[in-house]
């Protein structure tokens, strides 16, 4: 999954109901400009990390990937179901939950005129697979046969190259055998990880990194001008359905208020998210071009748990109820979010109601009575996150929250660019309780469980580690289906949130807006604008 720049439902078809009315801006397909072809448009993000697919995962990059590239599944804009509809894969069938055969649709080229065959797929995945690239979704692959063979210590080579565990049958066919079962496997094919990727990557990683060769919609328009934009016009030769508008413009923001202020002249067309504080201004600005809709993401605050002073849960449980979660949304976020008591999304089938707990209420008394058990706190305390992204205010809440609530007085900020902080994380080289967030890249407890508490997870920046949690989640990932599976995620939760790696804040909600010059702008619940159907109004 993806790090996150920045009510509650037990049956998914309820909230797959709650999000289909809830999508997209409101003004569909009406008008004299609906279905329009044409024209170019802006959205904002910030710097990516990498453009790799299987180097990607944090919303920025990928929002310029998934313009880029078309996946083997597809996820319903507005039921999150997954679905063949616009996707590469044909079909996805196994009679052991075991081996998987998948079939391509033909036809399909990449943006250089190569076709996207099978090969693409087993290519792409070993090179994801591969530990000397250290690709940030390497753990996407783990479970596929063959993969620690891919694997060496530093300065030593692996002694293989490709996973016994992938196999083309033909040019549109090709098998995966897994470890062991994984009854969730084809909901997982739509993340970036399982991107294809053409020849032209293994001749030259760097370069196609500055210029990504995709399947999808759009294609890159010149390279990546870093810290400007990213430009990419459409695809002609497509086979899926065609992209509304000519090109679209990433343009990269360092501070969310710039490109929000763009965005209120009319000098910037689409914001997936906005600045916490201008979400009242922004209502009342955009009207019916203000979109709100529920969202995956959940926001945390984590802890380093390498630093020997945060090695207490009773530590890391005091500052947890400390913290009046309701209090700041409704100061800053206008009550549009709802406060986190357990670790996974409420859009996802499998979540539960307070699973965390006291530990996740307000209880300035009890908090005080734990900290005091875990031997108090001395020193200064410092508090990270990324910068231009409007998570000053809120942090800046929870620390005046610590100071009276737990009697901290020497609290620091550490703020980053979003890059810059990612590698801080991925270095351990943070100092205090840090600022992430977590965006689904599918509908599954396990995709809440896994990257970020798992042992070897790609997004445990915490350095947490328990036996007892892993072996539940290989439990869920082994069941029979779907509904067995979710018995032992919800077990891993619960020792999890005993242990408390990080502190859950906040479940979100997509809020965005765009200018009159576009119209169509739906934003899903993965937090992704669906650029292909966006129309321009104004050329």
């Amino acid at each position: 999954m993806r790090k996150l720049r920045r009510a509650r439902l037990a049956a998914l078809l309820a909230v797959l109901s709650l999000l289909a009315a809830a999508c997209g801006s409101g003004d569909g397909e009406t008008g004299a400009d609906a279905g329009a072809e044409g024209g170019r448009f802006s959205v904002y993000i910030c710097e990516p990390e990498h453009l790799v697919p299987q180097n990607t995962n944090e919303t920025c990059g990928a929002e310029v990937l998934n313009a880029l590239f078309t996946p083997l599944v597809e996820y319903d804009p507005e039921t999150a179901a997954q679905t063949f509809e616009g996707a590469m894969g044909e079909s996805i069938t196994s009679d052991d939950q075991t081996v998987w055969t998948i079939k391509l649709k033909s036809g399909w080229t990449f943006h250089n005129g190569e076709p996207v065959t099978a090969q693409s797929y087993v290519d792409a995945w070993n090179a994801g697979a591969y530990g000397p690239n250290a690709y940030g979704n390497a753990y996407f692959f783990q479970n596929i046969q063959g993969y620690q063979d891919l694997q060496a210590d530093k300065g030593e080579r692996p002694k293989a190259k490709a996973m016994s565990g992938l196999k083309v049958i033909d040019d549109t066919t090709f098998e995966v055998t897994l470890n062991g079962p994984f009854s969730q496997f084809p909901l997982t094919l739509g993340y970036t990880a399982f991107y294809p990727l053409p020849k032209a990557y293994a001749e030259d990683p760097e370069a196609f990194e500055e210029a990504p060769i995709g399947n999808g919609p759009f294609m890159m328009d010149g390279t990546w001008q870093h810290d400007r934009s990213v430009n990419v016009k459409r695809y002609e030769n497509y086979v899926g359905d065609r992209a509304k508008a000519d090109a679209i413009e990433f343009r990269i923001y360092s501070n969310i208020n710039t490109a929000y202020n763009d965005l209120l002249a009319g000098n910037l067309d689409i914001m997936d998210n906005l600045p916490p504080e201008r979400l009242t201004d922004a209502r009342q600005a955009f009207g019916d071009r203000f979109i709100e809709r529920d969202s995956s993401a959940f926001t945390y605050i984590g802890f380093p748990l390498y630093d020997e002073r945060f090695q207490d849960p009773n530590l890391r449980k005091a500052f947890s109820m400390a913290i009046d979660r309701q209090a700041i949304i409704d100061a800053i976020f206008n009550g549009a979010y709802t406060p986190a008591d357990s670790v996974v999304s409420p859009v996802v089938r499998g979540a539960r109601e307070n699973p965390c707990g006291e530990a996740c209420t307000h209880n300035p008394q009890r908090a005080k009575e734990l900290l005091a058990q875990a031997g108090g706190w001395e020193g200064p305390l410092t508090l990270w996150f990324n910068s231009g992204a409007g998570h000053d205010q809120w942090m800046n809440a929870v620390s005046n929250q610590l100071r009276q609530n737990l009697g901290i007085s020497d609290i620091k900020f550490q703020s980053l660019q979003f890059a810059q902080y990612l590698e801080k994380l991925d270095d351990e080289d943070v100092t205090g309780p840090f600022r992430l967030g977590w965006v689904m890249d599918y509908p599954s407890p396990q995709n809440y469980l896994q990257p970020i508490y798992s042992t070897d997870g790609s997004s445990n920046n915490f350095g947490y580690a328990n036996d007892r949690v892993d072996q539940l989640i290989e439990q869920g990932n082994a069941a029979g289906g779907v509904e067995e599976g979710i018995a032992f995620y919800q077990q891993a939760e619960d020792q999890i949130l005993q242990d408390m790696p990080n502190i859950p804040m906040w479940f979100e909600q997509v809020q965005g807006a765009h200018s009159q010059n576009v119209q169509n702008v739906v934003i899903d619940a993965f937090e992704r604008i669906r650029t292909a159907d966006v129309t321009v109004t104004a050329t």
